[in-house]
């Protein structure tokens, strides 16, 4: 059971509202993780606009889900890997990559680096190398991807501490965890 009321968008405060509405638009539904964040109108927009930013990005929405759901499976928080695995779907991502990316492995080996340096990200609490940077541009990403790929990883700690810590009730497919590789 939730540990924290879920806002109903069509009862609460104009602000909330406004935002409420606007992701049901894009979802056509208003998932309950939002409606849990929805307590803080602060928090919300700040989760609302790191989507947003993140989804006009260099990052392809593809890499994006897959790396949400290597670390949602590593954080084991079952709600955001049902999310982004339906997203990931939506994004052009197969099911076997998605599984694959629950473990923190791909076929291609740009996705393969990108995923290792995720999860080195939450594994390592952001104590990295020099040479995890570097590897990353050896497999062909520029600055601006390595920022975005750190800035998907803390939206991922975001939601996954939320959605844990606050026991969010999954409203997407559910998908099974899995141990990491």
């Amino acid at each position: 059971m939730n540990r924290i009321p879920l806002i109903d968008r069509n009862a609460t405060s104009p602000d909330r509202k406004a935002l409420l509405d606007t992701i049901n638009g894009a979802f056509g539904m208003t998932p309950n993780m939002f409606r849990a964040v929805a307590n803080s109108p602060a928090a919300l927009k700040s989760m609302w606009g790191s989507f947003g930013a993140l989804g006009a990005g260099v990052i392809p929405a593809k890499l994006g889900e897959q790396i949400a759901v290597a670390v949602a499976n590593r954080n084991g928080c079952e709600y955001c890997l049902a999310a982004h695995t339906a997203l990931g779907r939506s994004a052009g991502a197969s099911a076997t990559e998605l599984r694959d990316a629950q473990a923190g492995v791909s076929a291609d080996a740009r996705t393969q680096a990108a995923l290792h340096f995720a999860l080195k990200l939450v594994d390592k609490r952001g104590q990295i190398e020099a040479a995890d940077v570097q590897a990353l541009r050896t497999a062909g990403f520029g600055d601006a991807e390595i920022v975005e790929i750190l800035a998907h990883v803390a939206l991922s700690l975001f939601t996954n501490y939320v959605n844990v810590a606050l026991a969010v009730p999954v409203d997407f497919p559910g998908v099974k965890l899995r141990e990491a590789a």
